[in-house]
């Protein structure tokens, strides 16, 4: 009785085992390259999100971010109507077999509305990024001020 009773154990800790190292392994298959959240006066309740993730995995798609600094995390990608840039939200972006996803500052990022403190320069904020198999990979981005590359298309984010 004993011995039936270990090996159930057994077969659901080696299961669940299991399914640990595949999140692990698609965690290790997207990597984050560069980032950065923009740094915003006190009084701007947004910010922006820039990163670059490398996929060393099969294709897949950024579909959503959580995070706690802010009410809601969106992702976004600028357009152009009537010589008018604009944002829009979008429900995910591509990430290539083999590939890269750069979101910044000029195209394609991602939007935290609703802050719910300022962000000071230097520290550094948890992101959850959600892939679209349902899998989850937190991330650490550095609050800085914005490097000048967005100077070329500046965009209203507040």
């Amino acid at each position: 009785m004993e011995f039936m009773t270990l090996k159930l154990i057994f077969k659901q800790v080696f299961g669940a085992l299991i399914l640990c190292s595949s999140a692990q392994l698609m965690a290790a298959q997207v990597q984050l390259t560069d980032g950065f959240i923009r740094a915003m006066p006190p009084s701007v309740p947004n910010s922006a999100a820039y990163l670059t993730l490398k996929n060393e995995g099969d294709a897949t798609e950024l579909v959503a971010v959580e995070t706690p600094v802010a009410r809601e995390a969106q992702l976004h990608t600028l357009i152009e109507e009537k010589g008018v840039v604009k944002m829009r939200q979008v429900s995910g972006f591509a990430l290539p077999l083999a590939g890269e996803l750069a979101l910044s500052p000029s195209g394609d990022h991602i939007m935290l509305l609703g802050l719910n403190r300022p962000l000071n320069e230097g520290e550094h904020i948890e992101l959850t990024l959600i892939f679209a198999d349902g899998s989850k990979q937190s991330v650490q981005l550095p609050v800085r001020k914005d490097d000048g590359q967005a100077q070329h298309h500046h965009h209203n984010h507040h």
